[in-house]
């Protein structure tokens, strides 16, 4: 297990650390510059605006910076307003930094509340592998959405359901996955966490509208948000199977597209919407239906919960990347630890492993051009593996063991 961590250790160094210190890559110049448009005073309301948001992304990180502020919600541009005053790389490199902090700070609560030893909760953490490197690499923030997460689940645990929802609303309006976890909450009567997550996700809508004036929401709510929640995002492709999403993989199975999807397995165009729509209607209905009847016997049944509703969200999310995955640290861990006091050790090991081949398995370079579609999903179908896992083992769990569990999740809450 030692050398396990070593080398996961000397990889989220050498594919992570080290190329944030040394260059810019792409995304991090969209949320430094319009931070610098915030600290500077500009013109907020130009934000969603690509052609003038390109001129200053160029303006401040050089002509061969590419990115836009869409589809990010207006809140977004107020995460790296500390920093905007330094140059970009240092500015970089500052985010690297606090990124590290957070993931170790990870490893340590989810030690806490997994009753796992440092070493395992290291070695599965670190097993998410792309995710962290991606996510350092990028400069991304979702290495601190996912620790917020853990601290507002960790503080809930511990009794201070009001703190705990504080930390768990502080990114929703800016990253919707914390919605998650309040709606996990909700679900086993955790009003005062909820009250909290509501008290801050609105402080920060406040002080946005405040701050970058309302125009800029408006249009947010008007052109934005609904494109970006059907995948159809200026300058990006609605075919990509780098998204690994329902939305483009029907798209690329039965949707003519003479650039980007030329041959089709099946060109029938006007399947493509009513299946992904279908599709995710089951999977919300599947996980309504294990939720209900895990809640009728176990009403505080908060991990599971979790677990569930974290995997239906990134399934039913239009795109994913591979650095959303670290925000299924604080869900895996609990799904895996609720499983395996079940005595469901199968499943749980069965989980662990999924997640860390979504971690770990290159799929760049498995993957082709000439990769036929339905082999082309790899994540989707590991993700989807987990959900159906999780879900058949939670709805078969005997009335016994669900009554010994339920004690041991109401003594904690």
């Amino acid at each position: 297990m030692l050398i396990a961590l070593v080398v996961l250790t000397l990889l989220v160094i050498v594919r992570g650390v080290i190329p944030a210190t040394r260059q810019i890559d792409s995304d991090f110049p969209n949320y430094l510059t319009a931070a610098r448009i915030v600290a500077g005073h500009g013109p907020t309301e130009r934000l969603y605006d690509d052609a003038w948001f390109l001129g200053e992304i160029h303006a401040y990180l050089g002509s061969d910076a590419v990115g836009r502020f869409a589809p990010f919600p207006p809140p977004t541009a107020l995460v790296l307003v500390p920093i905007a005053g330094l140059e970009p790389l240092n500015a970089l490199r500052v985010m690297t930094v606090a990124s590290v902090g957070c993931l170790v700070l990870s490893i340590v609560l989810l030690a806490r509340l997994l009753a796992w030893d440092r070493l395992e909760t290291a070695l599965f953490v670190l097993a998410s592998g792309h995710a962290i490197f991606n996510g350092l690499r990028l400069g991304q923030i979702y290495i601190l959405v996912a620790t917020t997460c853990i601290l507002g689940y960790y503080a809930c645990a511990r009794g201070r359901q009001v703190r705990g929802g504080l930390w768990l609303g502080l990114f929703l309006p800016i990253k919707y996955f914390p919605l998650t976890i309040v709606a996990a909450l909700a679900l086993v009567k955790s009003w005062r966490a909820v009250a909290g997550a509501a008290i801050s996700a609105v402080s920060v809508i406040g002080l946005s509208i405040l701050i970058l004036g309302w125009d800029i929401h408006r249009q947010f709510l008007d052109s934005v948000l609904g494109r970006h929640l059907l995948l159809h995002i200026r300058g990006q492709s609605e075919f990509a199977t780098a998204y690994q999403s329902f939305d483009t993989l029907f798209r690329r199975l039965f949707t003519f597209d003479a650039a980007e999807n030329p041959t089709p397995p099946w060109p029938i165009p006007w399947l493509a919407g009513p299946l992904t729509a279908l599709t995710k209607a089951a999977l919300v209905l599947a996980a309504v239906a294990v939720l209900t009847r895990l809640l009728r016997r176990e009403p505080h049944a908060l991990a599971p919960c979790v677990g569930i509703l974290a995997l239906l969200t990134l399934l039913i999310a239009p795109g994913t990347a591979t650095y959303h995955f670290v925000l299924l640290w604080l869900p895996v861990g609990l799904l895996s630890v609720h499983l395996l006091r079940r005595h469901a050790r199968w499943a749980a090991l069965s989980i662990l492993l999924l997640y860390a081949l979504i971690g770990l398995l290159p799929f760049s370079h498995l993957l082709g051009s000439d990769t036929p579609v339905l082999l082309a999903y790899p994540r989707l179908a590991m993700l989807l593996t987990m959900f159906i896992v999780a879900s058949v083992t939670l709805w078969r769990s005997d009335e016994a063991t669900a009554q010994g569990a339920d004690q041991r999740n109401a003594s904690q809450f």
